[in-house]
């Protein structure tokens, strides 16, 4: 079924439109991120710790400095991120193979588990609402999205789709 929302208005840069847009990216995000946190909670996890492990999936053997510029955090909030998923056996960190001094990130077998469970969540929301909006809307959707993001900032979000 296709989404009942009515249609967006011609005059879609009015202050009316930008803000229903806000307001409709805010409350998905925000259910999306809850169908997440039961399952964080249940491991003591935050916010940081799923987003640190969604990325080190997307791209294993990702190093500290790449996960540290896809997360626009400080070094120090993700080396308290990477020190506990590490400890409690969810990535292994390791030597570059060319480079000794880099730290190359990759899920263990325990890890890739939790993240998978912890995506499920998530690819229910998903879609259900891709299936909702319907073909044609998904599209438009990810151009939005991208519209986003800094067009500087965009390559690293491309490599990601392997």
């Amino acid at each position: 079924m296709a989404a009942s929302a009515s249609p967006a208005s011609p005059l879609f840069l009015r202050e009316p439109e930008l803000r229903r847009g806000m307001e409709l990216l805010y409350f998905g995000q925000s259910h999306l991120v809850r169908s997440i946190d039961a399952g964080l909670a249940e491991q003591g996890l935050g916010r940081a710790h799923h987003r640190a492990l969604y990325f080190i999936a997307r791209k294993p053997d990702m190093t500290v400095s790449e996960l540290l510029s896809l997360l626009a955090i400080t070094k120090q909030s993700l080396g308290r991120v990477l020190n506990e998923l590490s400890d409690r056996g969810f990535i292994e960190v390791r030597p570059g193979d060319r480079d000794r001094r880099q730290r190359l990130l990759r899920l263990t077998p325990v890890g890739s588990k939790m993240e998978s469970d912890l995506f499920e969540a998530a690819r229910q929301k998903m879609s259900a609402a891709y299936n909702y909006a319907g073909h044609g809307a998904v599209a438009g959707y990810w151009a939005v999205l991208e519209g986003l993001i800094p067009e500087e900032e965009r390559e690293q979000v491309i490599k990601l789709r392997g």
